[in-house]
């Protein structure tokens, strides 16, 4: 996923080039050291995470890392660790980006993926299918 692609920040205004970039690359240096699994909780060793988005405000004082474990398991207690863990985590991942500001940053659980298995359920309803089958189009041939 994009770091905070079409989303608005509290001003209402989208993200600049600049807090993409910054959260792609924070995205990408998170996943490294997520994927090394450098853990004292065997919960965190385990697991396969997945960092999905990172939003970095327009200040770039604090980014938040939208994180997916693996089929979804332990999720909450996954989440809890990682917060625990920002110290040592953020001193791998920030090393070597030139900021004015070192950004806090907080983990938080990646609701997307809940919200598109909804979404597929409703398209897939009877009266979706019912409603989008009246609107087809005739196939015709062409020179018919």
């Amino acid at each position: 996923m994009v770091a905070a692609s079409g989303k608005k920040n509290i001003a209402g205004k989208p993200p600049s080039q600049r807090q993409l970039r910054v959260g792609e690359v924070l995205r990408h240096r998170l996943s490294e050291v997520l994927h090394r699994g450098d853990f004292e909780a065997k919960i965190l060793k385990r697991a396969v995470i997945s960092v999905t988005e990172v939003r970095i405000s327009p200040d770039l004082r604090h980014a938040t890392a939208y994180i997916m474990p693996l089929g979804g398991d332990n999720l909450d207690k996954i989440v809890d660790l990682l917060n625990l863990e920002v110290p040592r985590l953020k001193k791998h991942a920030l090393t070597g980006m030139r900021l004015k500001f070192t950004p806090d940053i907080k983990f938080a659980a990646d609701a997307s993926f809940d919200q598109a298995v909804k979404m597929d359920a409703l398209l897939a309803s009877q009266k979706v299918i019912r409603d989008t089958a009246a609107d087809d189009p005739v196939d015709v041939e062409d020179g018919e």
